[in-house]
């Protein structure tokens, strides 16, 4: 199946310093830092980047993720109904942003 993205790409994550090492080292460290253990378990901390995932619509880190949120033993119930918190605040963010839409229309109605 042809796909906009190449999914082996994904397999290239860790070559992502090839052209500026310094950066890539620091962002590496801070990722791995991150998804430790601390006050969330790292399963926690994975289905919160599976929901993240699906709000920046990014395809490598669905697939990461749906990797990672099953092999630390969630659901797809468990999966599925984090996505659908994503989508419950994405969607609330364009909405309470319409609030600047009928700002802006009352003002030109005056």
């Amino acid at each position: 199946m042809k796909t906009y993205y190449n999914p082996e790409d994904l397999k290239k994550f860790g070559k992502i310093g090839e052209f500026q090492k310094s950066m890539a080292d620091k962002f590496f460290d801070y990722y791995g830092e991150v998804f430790k253990e601390g006050a969330l378990t790292a399963r926690e901390k994975s289905l919160i980047a599976l929901a993240v995932a699906h709000a920046v619509q990014c395809p490598y880190c669905i697939d990461a993720y749906t990797v990672d949120t099953m092999e630390k033993g969630c659901d797809e119930e468990q999966m599925m109904e984090a996505v659908h918190v994503a989508a419950a605040i994405r969607g609330g963010a364009s909405l309470v942003h319409s609030t600047q839409m009928m700002n802006k229309a009352k003002e030109i109605s005056m």
